[in-house]
């Protein structure tokens, strides 16, 4: 019985609403953190050195220079892709219509909890 009463009390909409609007505060400046750190002019040197230590590698191995070009090449488009789609999350992120759209569906989730919850109730 005590059991049920705290699970009702942890999925209480409540504690989902509560729950929900640390998530939407949190997120946004852990891309910005993550942004940050990404972008920064110390990831950029650090970036350039495993750029140069990857293509010393390909041609200490044998690759032609235009091979090792091409794979490095390669490399730093990984980077640079993972750097473009953080930079979209971000954006995204800050967009008043995207935060409106969140609310709302926080409410909707909200309000179809507590519907489901006083039907349970009910039946019981």
């Amino acid at each position: 019985m005590v059991d049920d009463e705290k699970k009702r009390e942890k999925e209480s909409p409540e504690s989902i609403k509560e729950i929900l609007n640390v998530v939407s505060s949190e997120v946004p400046a852990l891309i910005r953190n993550i942004l940050a750190s990404v972008f920064s002019e110390e990831a950029g040197r650090t970036m350039g050195k495993a750029a140069a230590a990857y293509y010393k590698e390909l041609k200490n191995g044998g690759l032609p220079d235009q091979m090792a070009v091409k794979l490095t090449e390669d490399y730093m488009r990984t980077f640079t892709s993972l750097g473009d789609m953080l930079r979209s999350v971000g954006r995204e992120s800050r967009s008043e219509k995207a935060a409106e759209d969140i609310d709302e569906e926080i409410e909707r989730k909200v309000r179809e909890k507590i519907a489901k919850e006083r039907r349970e109730r009910e039946e019981e």
